[in-house]
């Protein structure tokens, strides 16, 4: 359902009956959540949803909405939840925002009783698959929920029916330095060339690759060779004094299969992993780690596996 209330094809939603918050079946009795009843409230009793991941609206879309709202209404409720005497905004944000900028002053609403818990989860899933939200919002929303509800991100990615992998990934977008981070929000670089951002050791490098990335315009695949090319540098041990290299430490160039594995390591992990070989069949893996939390984490995934 987009926020001109249109019907969308249906997609998958939050697990424990979630679903039908968006929709209009019947809750689940064990969700303790009730379905809700159809109500036209005055907009200013609606206070915004504290949870909203999404900091920032496309004017162009907003405009539009608008011009519909004023020739055919709000075709589809908002939800909402009584607090402090009035409303708080669950889902439908945008449809509020638009109804005021038309002029109106009431809104078709729907009622629910929900937890803070239940709001939170709501507002990342309306948010959680639109390209129009920035990955950083998305990272920052998940960590809020973390810690608000003190719960793990096995918890939150199986509440968001999401990999865990792809939880974990887009939180470590969080430990990028505020330079990088201010670029990625404002959309000069993209979530793939910040996730390859993250392989390399320190912020410095970081922000160094993230403006040469601006200035060649490199895809994210140019941006990983550059970025493997640096740790290969960096990775380097230097010869002792009057010694040559061995020839066995050359870095072979690793094939289309290699790095399909090193690929699967690293949506597995949640970590940045490099593969070099020595040889043909020599080498060794080096799996990055940015916190005592998150080597414990990646030793924790080695020992189930094992």
């Amino acid at each position: 359902m987009d926020d001109s209330g249109i019907q969308e094809p249906s997609r998958r939603r939050l697990g424990r009956g979630l679903n039908a918050l968006m929709g209009t079946g019947a809750m689940n009795d064990t969700d303790g959540v009730s379905a809700g009843d159809q109500s036209v409230i005055h907009v200013d009793l609606i206070d915004r949803n504290p949870f909203q991941p999404r900091q920032e609206f496309d004017q162009t879309a907003l405009n539009e909405l608008v011009d519909s709202i004023r020739q055919h209404g709000v075709l589809q409720p908002i939800l909402v939840r009584t607090a402090g005497g009035g409303y708080q905004l669950i889902a439908g944000e945008r449809r509020l925002i638009a109804a005021k900028k038309a002029g109106l002053q009431e809104i078709p609403c729907r009622v629910l009783e929900l937890t803070d818990q239940q709001v939170s989860e709501v507002a990342l899933e309306e948010n959680l698959k639109r390209q129009d939200l920035n990955v950083l919002e998305k990272a920052t929303a998940f960590q809020d929920y973390v810690n608000r509800f003190q719960c793990s991100i096995e918890d939150l990615s199986r509440r968001l029916s999401l990999d865990r992998s792809t939880v974990s990934n887009m939180l470590r977008l969080l430990e990028l330095p505020e330079a990088v981070k201010s670029d990625l929000l404002s959309d000069k670089i993209s979530g793939g060339h910040a996730r390859t951002l993250l392989s390399l050791k320190d912020h410095d490098q970081q922000v160094a690759m993230c403006q040469r990335i601006q200035k060649e315009h490199l895809s994210v695949r140019k941006t990983e060779e550059a970025v493997r090319e640096m740790l290969a540098e960096s990775g380097d041990v230097l010869p002792m004094k009057g010694k040559k290299p061995k020839s066995e430490t050359a870095v072979v160039e690793l094939t289309p299969h290699v790095l399909s594995l090193r690929d699967q390591l690293r949506d597995w992990l949640g970590a940045a992993v490099e593969i070099k070989l020595s040889a043909k069949d020599k080498g060794k893996i080096i799996i990055d780690f940015q916190s005592t939390d998150d080597f414990e984490r990646i030793v924790g995934q080695l020992h189930r596996a094992a």
